[in-house]
């Protein structure tokens, strides 16, 4: 029996589901393979993960320090460990995906409580934020200790620096730590044409995770303190939270090709464009709605559910609200023009039967 690896899928097919779906950029699978061969030290004792150290420190300052993990909500889990006590809680948006996305780990496996707050663009404020921040010598009530925001929002939406920074002021000033939640802070930066620390570090984040999965890494994220004196033994939590890799050098070499030079904002400028390309077209199309500001790389719309089932079956891509109808159209750094106006003529032809 044959045991070689063969291609299972065409390589030519692209949806709108989800920057997941993208494979790896050639320049980071390049980068695994530079980073392979002979031994290096296991447990980010490697030299990838030190000049990793370095790299980031470009981006967010020398006090900047980078924990490599495996993927986005453990990155999460272990920064919201960090920044709370055993009776802590965070504040959250409602649409967060802390709260809906992640299986309940920051609770289950984390162990704090989210106190989550609805909100009408996926977008946290001061006076939002009140809403939960009370109680903290009520030991009836688990006691707000982060506010953790998203950046671009699970809604597509991007929080300018001044917004971060009144948030920041605001939760320091109650006692609270930030959090910022950066799966695509890659393309948040490319919309707002600013470097990452403009609504990082510069404003009073005290942690981010930083995402990598979704802007071309093969896997991989890190979270990155930015304020030391706003955490706990890191090290040992992420151990804990079994997301300390052995070969750390595979998962830092990558963020190192993303971030040492600028292929993190080519592909999240492609991206954003891409969506701005698929906005636009669709805003042609009547009967189609298109409910938040397109600010990033994920457009949200609403149409009929019947469109929505026959379009699915010839481009995959995912309800948002199946009961209202609204589904979420995303694009990613391998998103081609092609792919989003065969998408657009799809999507007239089905809305014309």
């Amino acid at each position: 029996m044959r045991t070689d690896a063969r291609r299972h899928h065409d390589p030519q097919v692209r949806g709108f589901a989800s920057d997941n779906y993208a494979g790896a950029h050639p320049e980071v699978l390049a980068a695994i393979a530079l980073a392979n061969g002979g031994h290096q030290v296991a447990y980010g004792e490697d030299d990838y993960t030190g000049h990793l150290q370095r790299v980031m420190h470009s981006h967010f300052g020398s006090t900047a320090e980078a924990f490599p993990v495996f993927n986005g909500t453990g990155a999460n889990v272990v920064a919201l460990q960090a920044l709370t006590d055993r009776w802590g809680a965070v504040i959250c948006a409602e649409s967060a995906h802390i709260n809906v996305d992640e299986g309940g780990a920051p609770e289950r496996m984390g162990g704090l409580k989210l106190l989550t707050v609805p909100t009408p663009d996926g977008k946290l404020t001061p006076e939002l934020i009140d809403r939960q921040a009370y109680g903290w010598d009520d030991e009836h009530r688990a006691m707000p200790q982060v506010v953790s925001i998203t950046q671009n929002t699970e809604l597509g939406t991007v929080y300018t620096p001044d917004e971060i920074s009144a948030i920041c002021d605001h939760a320091h000033e109650r006692g609270m730590k930030v959090h910022l939640d950066g799966a695509r802070i890659a393309n948040a930066a490319a919309s707002l044409d600013v470097p990452m620390r403009t609504f990082t570090n510069t404003v009073g984040v005290d942690v981010l995770s930083f995402g990598g999965t979704k802007n071309g890494a093969l896997f991989g994220e890190a979270v990155v303190v930015l304020n030391p004196d706003a955490v706990r033994a890191m090290k040992h939590l992420r151990k804990l939270s079994m997301q300390l890799a052995s070969k750390m050098r595979f998962v830092s070499v990558q963020l190192e090709a993303l971030l040492a030079k600028d292929l993190w904002l080519r592909n999240a400028r492609h991206a954003n464009a891409m969506a701005q390309r698929l906005a636009e077209g669709v805003r042609a199309i009547d009967g189609v709605e298109i409910l938040y500001p397109v600010q990033a790389n994920a457009v949200f719309a609403r149409l009929p559910h019947a469109v929505s089932e026959r379009l699915q079956k010839r481009f995959r891509f995912y309800f948002w609200d199946e009961a209202a109808g609204d589904v979420r159209w995303m694009c990613a750094f391998d998103t081609g023009e092609d792919d989003v106006d065969a998408f657009l003529q799809a999507l007239k032809e089905e809305m014309a039967r």
